[in-house]
């Protein structure tokens, strides 16, 4: 979805294998189960027959019995251990399953006593495709910005220690990859010792495990004293924030080292791992039979790309290390954003249950609507943008995201996207924004991240994807000049915020007239105003030649060489479509270049934008997705893909009947969405 792969690695033969297994994980695990058996892979008890693998949990300490049951039975060995990107937590914490799987005929990829598949593609395979390497070097980028690691509930915003110091790896005691490079505790007091010895006066921070630091296991420095010189890092600081400072890396044989390489360091490295031996580090003991020499696009593509079975849990399919890597990202914002819990003001009833879905799933939320209680609640406090007053200037604003839903917010229908600003809301021109500033940071893009927001504007493109996705009819317009004027909610806090002059429908229809006198005009009422749910109703039979209040807004852009709005967001919609958008006020889109803008546009939006990073900034990097299949975070592909194809469950006969009485009482008093 978020690539086309051109290499997979077959950790398989072709056709279904029975794996018998000796190991209760593999059967009390849904998960793992399941990706073994997209690979081709049947989990079941019994003796081995022809034909039939072994499976044995890496080199753990259940695993002699599947050894045993294999070399009786003279079966083959499928050795299998969590991907490098494996979860949140560890597994131990809190059950998390993994979310991906290396599967390997050979040996387990920490042992070096035997050339695991890993190590055979990375001595062997030609890692010389462009494409191949180019995907590489953008998930090696992805990484890094979004602190991916193993176990990413990690804190980014905990500080590093002042830089100049000499980063040393503690790992688990009696770890089976230290086991297998044949270091114990001996070891890793020589590599602090090293350490020191080479970095004369320099400062040592001791990295403690994640394992460790939670109470699970022990560690090698456990009984080593703070003193002067040497500190212990015992928070969930992101790994990426320690290489920032650090002057040297030194681990045995730990997966901080592997993406040390990535963050421009060359460990040193005390044990025998399977990313040492290939020049990209300082190696303590060697394995003799590795002498290439890799780059780290060439270390990364092998080792994360072409080994791993990654696993699409949102369409229970394998999946691409990208997919896989969006898919951590977003579970990974979400932990990071709501860990802490929410306190929220300005909710409606309705909307509750789903913002305790989308924000309350580490920490249930509390809702208090008056200000002065949810100040006392030592949680972030998050405040309705529409309700701003309420929260002042120390309050998170929280809004409808870009692509929402199949079916109206005024409707009750809940959404698949939200959005949550710090600075202001996208839609108040009169003050900066978080997407403000995003869209400033997107000026320049990597090659991925055109290539993903080009993809994502030819899916939404090409299935008619909206805000809303209420569908329609479409209709047979005469030959001309057909321009679009759309009309909006004339109480809507975009129009408050951003209008300017003109903020009324009628005067906006009147603009568009006087500036296209011969075209012809088309004006399609915004659909909570023709439904009869909010303001915005005026006459433009003396003004427009086609009213369409049923047009099908997706097959409508098309139809059309040139959009007049005020703020709508369907001016975004039609510059995905290639239509010449003219705003009349000052929405988050306009000001970027983009746009024809007749309006007042805050001078702070200067910044020369592709369309691909508009698009970036505001459906990539700026919402969050929530898919109501699986009850998941996830990126914006996935809710593209539930909206194309409808799989979303229906709104149920409460919230209509609700929604008819907001209907009914919209006449007599402001309803806010």
């Amino acid at each position: 979805m978020l690539a086309d792969v051109p290499y997979e690695y077959d950790a398989g033969p072709e056709g279904v294998r029975r794996l018998c297994v000796y190991n209760g994980g593999f059967l009390t695990q849904p998960r793992l189960r399941r990706i073994l058996a997209l690979s081709g892979y049947k989990t079941t008890l019994g003796v081995p027959k022809d034909g039939d693998y072994v499976g044995v949990w890496g080199q753990s300490p259940t695993a002699h019995r599947g050894e045993a049951i294999a070399t009786k039975y003279e079966a083959p060995i499928l050795r299998i251990e969590d991907a490098f990107w494996r979860s949140l937590h560890p597994g131990r914490a809190e059950k998390s399953p993994p979310l991906g799987l290396m599967i390997d005929r050979k040996a387990v990829h920490f042992d070096p006593t035997t050339p695991s598949e890993l190590e055979t593609l990375l001595a062997t395979h030609p890692l010389d495709d462009t494409a191949l390497l180019n995907r590489a070097r953008g998930l090696i980028a992805r990484m890094q910005e979004a602190h991916l690691t193993k176990y990413s509930a990690i804190d980014i915003d905990i500080p590093a220690p002042h830089a100049g110091y000499v980063l040393v790896v503690d790992q688990t005691y009696g770890d089976a990859a230290v086991r297998a490079s044949g270091a114990d505790r001996n070891r890793f007091l020589e590599m602090l010792f090293v350490a020191q010895e080479e970095n004369p006066g320099a400062r040592i921070v001791i990295k403690t495990h994640p394992e460790t630091m939670n109470g699970l296991r022990n560690g090698y420095f456990d009984g080593v004293s703070p003193s002067d010189v040497i500190s212990f890092c015992d928070v969930p600081i992101s790994p990426w924030r320690l290489f920032e400072g650090a002057i040297g890396i030194y681990t045995v044989s730990s997966q901080i080292g592997f993406e040390a390489i990535f963050a421009g360091h060359k460990p040193r490295v005390f044990g025998q791992p399977f990313y040492a031996g290939w020049g990209l580090t300082t190696d303590e003991f060697p394995v003799q039979r590795r002498q290439r020499t890799l780059t780290r696009a060439q270390l990364f593509a092998a080792a994360m790309l072409l080994y791993p079975k990654w696993y699409n849990a949102y369409e229970d399919r394998l999946a691409t290390a990208e997919e896989a890597a969006e898919a951590l990202i977003a579970q990974t914002r979400a932990w990071r954003e709501d860990s802490n819990g929410w306190v929220a003001s300005g909710m409606r009833l309705w909307k509750r249950g789903p913002l305790q879905k989308f924000y309350g799933q580490h920490k249930r939320m509390v809702f208090h609507e008056d200000p002065i209680k949810a100040r006392q609640v030592d949680r972030p406090w998050m405040v309705w943008a529409g309700k701003a007053e309420i929260g002042q200037h120390d309050a998170v604003r929280v809004e409808d995201g870009f692509i929402r839903s199949r079916g109206l917010g005024a409707k009750l229908v809940p959404p698949l996207s939200l959005v949550t600003d710090d600075v202001g809301i996208y839609y108040d021109a009169s003050r900066p924004s978080k997407l403000e500033e995003m869209i400033a940071q997107r000026v320049e893009l990597r090659h991925d991240q055109i290539s993903r927001a080009n993809a994502l504007i030819d899916t939404l493109t090409s299935k008619g994807i909206s805000k809303y996705n209420l569908g329609g009819t479409s209709i047979d317009l005469p030959a001309g000049e057909r321009i679009l004027v759309v009309g909006q909610v004339e109480d809507d806090a975009s129009i408050r915020c951003a209008a300017g002059d003109i903020d009324t429908n009628r005067a906006l229809l009147e603009n568009a007239r006087a500036a296209h006198p011969n075209a012809i005009l088309i004006y399609k009422p915004h659909p909570d105003v023709t439904a009869g749910l909010r303001t915005g109703a005026c006459n433009a039979d003396d003004l427009a030649d086609f009213i369409l209040p049923d047009a099908d807004i997706s097959i409508l852009l098309n139809e059309v060489s040139e959009l007049w709005t005020m703020t709508s967001l369907t001016g975004f919609e039609a510059i995905l479509r290639g239509v010449h958008v003219v705003t009349t006020g000052a929405p988050f889109y306009a000001g970027w270049g983009l746009t024809q803008d007749l309006g007042d546009v805050p001078p702070r939006r200067r910044a020369k934008v592709s369309l691909a990073g508009l698009v970036h900034a505001t459906l990539i990097d700026y919402p969050r997705y929530f898919d109501p299949n699986t009850g998941m975070p996830c990126p914006v592909e996935i809710a593209v893909e539930r909206l194309s194809s409808g799989d979303i469950p229906k709104p149920n006969r409460l919230n209509r009947l609700v929604s008819k009485l907001q209907g009914a009482l919209a006449s007599h008093a402001h309803i806010w969405r």
